[in-house]
């Protein structure tokens, strides 16, 4: 009945809910919310963050105002054990069992009690291919010098870190003191070649020109070369690390009833197989994998040679270690 209700008051000018959803930019197709404000008579506000950190700091200093986020595995191991997150109803999303259970494999929260799988990507690298001849698959391109200011990394502490971790054949969730030391100083010796640490104005970058090389987030520079066919998708071979986001519901939500509503929308096949298309993400929705076209499972950003996967690592919570990784990336940030 809630559904009508809204759109009754919908004609009168004015909407009776308001979902409020905290998550990544480019992170939901406007069409698909258009469908779900259509749907259930209400409105969608999407408001973005750059980081986890970014998200977790903004939560914990008391923003109350969001029905839905949409954190990366790790940050929720953190968030649930202060108490953050919501226990899901799952009478109320009956399209959970869409979810792959290899994914859920991977995850902590393997029978969804307080977060559900959205997205399943990996951070990986592009290049100018008309720019840059020579491109290999590994991190080691990251210490070219005729590269030199065309260069940007992650301005992610774990992404980063984990991404010199790996040049090494070390661990993204190490503990060892000596391997994290040898991951800072490869991070200086890039640091020397890059432009910036960034997050967003890298997929503009590399679509421009400006940068030849960047070190992205495997959805982003699929919308990016899905614009423009000369930007290349490197997975590199010494491993990547593996993003597992999902949506979870903090226990200060408003909208817990059209949360949930909106976790069941976006896992319905039609709409998940739109949805990843859209933002060049796989979702993790086995039936919407029938729905998609055959060439964009073949994209380096979905899919990736197997002896490659196998390098992969999702990025774990490390508890109080996670202090190691901070004093690394402050070393970092102060190097010139």
């Amino acid at each position: 009945m809630k559904p009508l209700v809204c759109l009754f008051l919908l004609s009168a000018g004015a909407f009776a809910e308001t979902l409020h959803i905290y998550t990544w930019a480019d992170y939901v197709s406007p069409e698909v919310v258009e469908k779900f404000e259509k749907n259930h008579g209400c409105k969608v506000v999407v408001d973005t963050f750059d980081s986890n950190e970014s998200m977790y700091a903004k939560l914990k200093a008391g923003a109350t105002g969001y029905d839905l986020v949409f954190p990366t595995a790790y940050m929720i191991q953190v968030m649930n054990a202060q108490g953050m997150l919501a226990k899901l109803d799952h009478t109320k999303i009956p399209n959970l069992p869409n979810i792959d259970p290899a994914v859920l494999a991977k995850v902590t929260d393997k029978t969804m009690e307080h977060s559900v799988p959205y997205t399943f990507a990996y951070a990986a690298i592009a290049v100018r291919k008309d720019k840059i001849k020579d491109a290999e698959a590994s991190w080691a391109m990251f210490d070219r010098p005729a590269l030199a200011g065309r260069v940007t990394l992650l301005d992610d502490m774990r992404e980063s870190i984990g991404a010199a971790l790996k040049s090494l054949g070390h661990s993204i969730n190490t503990r060892d003191e000596a391997q994290l030391a040898a991951a800072r100083d490869v991070l200086i010796r890039w640091k020397k070649n890059i432009a910036r640490f960034d997050n967003e104005g890298y997929k503009a970058g590399i679509d421009s020109s400006e940068f030849l090389l960047v070190h992205g987030y495997s959805g982003d520079l699929f919308q990016v070369q899905m614009e423009n066919p000369k930007v290349e998708i490197l997975i590199p071979r010494e491993g990547v690390t593996i993003g597992c986001d999902e949506m979870v519901i903090p226990k200060a939500a408003k909208q817990g009833e059209l949360a949930h509503a909106f976790i069941n929308f976006v896992l319905d096949p039609a709409i998940a197989a739109e949805n990843m298309e859209w933002m060049g993400y796989y979702c993790p929705n086995k039936p919407a994998l029938d729905k998609v076209s055959p060439d964009f499972l073949k994209n380096p950003a979905i899919t990736i040679p197997a002896d490659v996967e196998a390098k992969c690592e999702v990025i774990e919570d490390l508890g109080p270690d996670i202090a190691k990784y901070t004093k690394v990336w402050d070393e970092v940030k102060a190097a010139r």
